[in-house]
Parts: structure tokens; sequence; C-alpha cells
């Protein structure tokens, strides 16, 4: 389990933007991007876009996909691209994982919020930012990285609140959120890349190496199996049905009973708000150190059970069922990753960074609709980039026979 979530006391960490620490990091962020994550190259379209409400004075919100660690290091391209850098929230256990990370990622413009509780100060800072509309605001909206590249999880409604809020703050100029989508292409030999991979997997499961399946199935059985595992852990035996049955079986099974003890058999939300709403639960007697040994070790395993929620609600069931090259390599970097904490990068990627055009968000809501419209125009822009954005591969990849 990644340390996504931290028993400690939190303590807010503001931005503190640093335009020494900013050119530094720039002239050594390609070489990272390329060693720690693969990346290659990145492209900005639509830029033009955030130069014009920047050049209007607007407040602006850029509302983000997030499906690999790297997205917020790849968008500094497009803050290079306007001139303009940007200010990102981030989980507070970002800052936590090294104290490297916490004193740079501020100086970068990065501030924490924290997930588990109302952060009023990081709420009030994000506010105040896109009020005083000199650096944009960069949010991941989905809330989590999906390594779907292909899909989006459901939005939270906290950047329309903050974008609402702000619009109330501004005494000239408008609030604009600019949806932003980032699309990454693998140009390299992905049988070369995944195979290694793959075969270190089905060690594990002390499998003789599945040569003889074609790629797609051969990764699609692997699956299989470690739902398997899982299932045999919890049920006592595998469980029958489609894979997305079976997942959505799972699921069910581990949230439930924790939200009887915890939640007062509260079950309304999408997943990643029933996951959120449990972390909140459990988590602050952690916090305060009032708890005896025994009664941790209980709260540390329910909080895996729910880590490993979170983690089968970024498995959609047939996301390999049109087996592009990407969506191959994101299923195996998160097998890789959901068995060892750490996915290996693969190289060459080349993002590509689209700018939708700007969603005027005034001071109120309208109410006469149950859902938030803004959030659900934002989500309509993000699901048209992240088609139109396809069209963006060069080259068609080199050993990619799926199955």
């Amino acid at each position: 389990m990644q340390a996504v979530v931290i028993d400690k006391p939190y303590t807010f960490i503001p931005p503190r933007l640093s335009r020494c620490w900013l050119w530094l990091v720039r002239r050594l962020l390609p070489r990272q991007l390329r060693k720690n994550f693969g990346i290659a190259a990145v492209e900005c379209v639509g830029a033009e876009k955030l130069r014009a409400s920047l050049a209007a004075g607007h407040g602006i919100m850029l509302v983000g996909n997030h499906c690999r660690p790297c997205d917020p290091l790849v968008l500094d391209a497009l803050a290079v691209a306007v001139d303009r850098p940007f200010n990102v929230i981030a989980s507070w256990h970002v800052f936590m994982t090294s104290k490297f990370q916490r004193f740079l990622l501020p100086r970068m413009g990065g501030f924490s919020v924290y997930r588990e509780g109302l952060d009023r100060e990081s709420l009030k800072c994000a506010i105040k930012i896109v009020a005083d509309g000199k650096n944009p605001l960069v949010i991941f909206a989905e809330g989590i990285i999906t390594r779907c590249n292909d899909r989006l999880v459901n939005f939270m409604e906290g950047p329309v609140f903050m974008a609402r809020a702000a619009a109330k703050q501004r005494k000239d100029g408008k609030v604009m959120i600019h949806p932003v989508f980032i699309r990454y292409f693998f140009e390299g030999d992905l049988q070369q890349t995944v195979i290694p991979v793959i075969e270190e997997i089905e060690t594990r499961l002390s499998w003789q190496p599945q040569i003889q399946m074609p790629l797609r199935e051969r990764i699609q059985k692997i699956g299989d199996a470690l739902l398997a595992l899982k299932e045999v852990e919890y049920f006592g035996t595998a469980q029958t049905g489609s894979f997305r049955e079976r997942l959505h079986r799972m699921i069910d099974h581990l949230l439930t009973p924790l939200e009887i003890q915890w939640c007062a058999s509260r079950h309304d939300g999408d997943v990643m708000a029933r996951v959120k709403r449990l972390r909140s639960a459990i988590l602050p007697e952690m916090v305060t150190g009032e708890l005896t040994d025994s009664e941790r070790a209980a709260r540390w395993r329910h909080l895996g059970d729910v880590y490993l929620v979170q983690q089968l609600h970024c498995y959609p069931g047939d996301y390999i069922e049109n087996p592009t090259p990407e969506r191959i390599l994101e299923t195996v970097e998160r097998y890789e990753e959901d068995l060892t904490d750490l996915a290996r990068p693969h190289f060459p990627i080349r993002a590509i960074i689209t700018v939708g055009d700007a969603i005027e968000v005034g001071p109120t809501r309208d109410r006469s609709q149950e859902n938030d419209p803004v959030t659900a125009e934002i989500r309509a822009r993000m699901k048209l980039l992240l088609e139109s954005s396809k069209t963006g591969r060069k080259l068609a990849p080199t050993g990619t026979q799926l199955s």
C-alpha cells in the first residue's frame, strides 16, 4: 500500500513560489521526466486560449485529468508556453514523501490540501489565488491518479465551488475554468517494453511464461488471477461472473461492512466519495495517538481495505477490449504498481497537452438542476478533448501486435 494516508497531525504547506528555484528546476526537468517517467517530448495545443484569458486579466483555474504521476511536471510545459507560473494544489502526502519534496514543491508553486478532512487554509489559499488572477491554479478534478488515459472517473465538485467563491471576491474581471487534457502516446516497441514486466509478474504467480498466448489474452489472464487471489483472501474462493461484475462485488464486499462500522451504514455517493468518507472517519483518533497498538493495527487494516477499493476502482473491466498500445501499457503498469507500489518508466512517451475553451464561472449556482451544471460542462468538454486528442499519434509504434 502506498503512503497516501499519513497518521500525523496535518500542517498546511503554503506556496512559496520562487523564480530562482523554478528556473533551476526547469533546466533539470526534461532529464528527470525522461529518466523517471519515460517522457521524451511534451507538446501544447490550444495554449493561445489560455494566453487570451491571461491577457484579459481573468482569474483562471485549469482543471485537468490525472492519469499519470508526472502530470503536474508535464503541465509546466504549458506554463512555459504562456510565460506564467502555475500554482498546483496537491494532496498533503505528496509533500510528506521526503524533506526535499516538502522544501521544493512549494517553491515551484505547489501547496497542500488535507483530503481526509476540511482544510480551510488550503481552501482560502486556492480561492485567493484564483481571485487575485496573477497565476492560474491547477486542480486535478478526478482526485486520484487513474492510469487510464482513455477514461475519466467522476469529478469532484470542489474546483467549481472554489471558482464561485473566487468570483464573489473579484472586483473586476471574470473567473474562467479551462479544461486541460493530457494525452500520452507510447512510441516505442510495446512487446519489448511490457514482456519483461509480464514475465516477472508471472514468476510471482509461480507460472511458467505464458508465451503461447497473444499479448492481450496474456494480460487478461494475469488480471483474472490477481483478482482471484484477492477473492480467495476475502471470500474464501474465487468468484464467478464477468471481470466487471467481480470488481463491483469485491468493492461492495470491502466497503459495506466498513461503512456499517464507521459511517452509520451510509452507502451513498460514488466509490471515491465513499472512500473519502471512510478515511475521514477512521483517521482522526490515529492522528491524536489515543489508540492502543491493537486498535491502531486494526485501523490500518481497514485503511488497507479502503486503499484496495481505490485501486480496484481504477480497473475498467473492459479497458483492453480495444487494446491500444497505451491501454496495454497502462494496464501492465497498474499491475506492477499494485504488486510493488512502483511502476518502472517506459521510454519513449510523448505527451500532448490540449487546452479547452474557457468556461465562465459566476458567483452563484443554478439550483434548478440536481447536479452542478458547471461541473457537468467541464466533464463534457473533457470528454470531447479526450476524443479529439486521440488523433495526435504521429507514428504507429513498432512491435504492437496485441492479439
